[in-house]
């Protein structure tokens, strides 16, 4: 099996559509577990074939299965993608403008795809750099219940916290709020301000050279190495769902122009220069069915047919993921969802 990741940094706005809205929010998708933004698989496979069907309509269908259809079952096919998560996230800085953050939890996903061994030691590194100390307000660890039934062992706080995307911690020489590429006296992160003992930084240069094909053009992305950011896991949550894009939307009376009653909503989007990223692979072609019915001739005519068309469907759809720009997504009309790609091939994981 051929394996490829390819990444998608985004040019506009991604409205990944959300499978339940609250009230007037249109949500995004949102990973279950971790409540960050992500493109399902099911988005990426969609367009990937509708791209793939407009030249190659019946061989585009084989490749990625048969759909239900006059009662028939859905048939699998010969390619496979995986959803697509975030790796580096956009955000405001006063006192650098733009910037991007990436926590460990994102650098591990990333790095089960690539399998190097030096990226595992410098995400060990983050980790250890950005260790939390033990909570200063917390009580002693609650033993029993009222009726003398263990428990969980787990420090009750004093008092709930207000929410603080970046919390700058005590001056440990040990523990640091971020990890910076960069040298500053302070760092301001949306509403946070992080003062030189709250950074470490260290050299990102193997790593980014990790990066080459996505950092290779003059785009903005290729200054992640002079604005990059490592971030704890809970403060990159708390700064992505502050930096969503959110727009309000209304409809207005005719006459008036005032709005219509309880006609608004609030569409939220992953702003552009985000960059996420996506493994998927190819499986080796399916074995030739002779036809009974047909003669020798024939079957070797179609034989030849179809691995010219395998041939070409699968060169087209490594074109389609590389050097590309793709429109993904909801909103289309407000061209929402333009991405380049940028495809690496996988080579770990691959003859499996």
């Amino acid at each position: 099996m051929n394996n490829y990741l390819t990444y998608l940094y985004l040019l506009t706005p991604l409205h990944t559509g959300g499978s339940a809205n609250e009230g007037n929010l249109m949500g995004i998708a949102r990973e279950v577990h971790t409540e960050f933004p992500y493109l399902p698989a099911s988005s990426l496979r969609g367009k990937i074939r509708a791209e793939l069907e407009a030249e190659y309509a019946d061989a585009a269908a084989k490749f990625f299965g048969q759909k239900i259809k006059d009662g028939q079952q859905p048939t699998e096919g010969e390619v496979w993608f995986a959803d697509a998560t975030l790796l580096f996230f956009p955000i405001a800085s006063l006192s650098h403008h733009l910037v991007w953050i990436t926590c460990p939890l994102w650098l591990e996903r990333w790095n089960r795809w690539i399998g190097d061994g030096e990226i595992a030691k410098l995400i060990a590194q983050c980790n250890d750099i950005l260790k939390d100390d033990e909570p200063a307000d917390s009580e002693p660890l609650e033993k029993t219940t009222t009726d003398n039934k263990p428990v969980l062992n787990k420090p009750v706080p004093n008092k709930p916290n207000p929410p603080q995307p970046v919390d700058n911690k005590a001056s440990d020489n040990k523990s640091k709020s971020a990890i910076v590429s960069f040298e500053t006296e302070e760092l301001y992160l949306q509403t946070a301000i992080l003062t030189k003992p709250n950074l470490e930084k260290i050299n990102f240069q193997y790593f980014l050279n990790q990066l080459q094909e996505l950092l290779k053009d003059n785009s903005l992305i290729s200054n992640l190495g002079k604005k990059l950011i490592v971030l704890t896991d809970e403060d990159c949550a708390a700064l992505v769902e502050i930096g969503l894009q959110r727009e309000v939307r209304v409809a207005l009376e005719e006459e008036s122009k005032t709005v219509k009653g309880g006609s608004f909503r609030s569409e939220e989007a992953i702003p552009p220069e985000a960059v996420l990223f996506f493994p998927w692979g190819i499986k080796p072609p399916k074995k030739f069915e002779i036809d009974t019915e047909k003669t020798d001739q024939q079957n070797q005519e179609e034989k030849i047919k179809k691995d010219k068309t395998d041939t070409e469907i699968r060169q087209e759809i490594q074109n389609k993921l590389n050097k590309q720009k793709l429109q993904f997504g909801g909103l289309e009309s407000l061209g929402r969802g333009w991405a380049e790609l940028r495809t690496v091939v996988n080579t770990i994981n691959q003859d499996r």
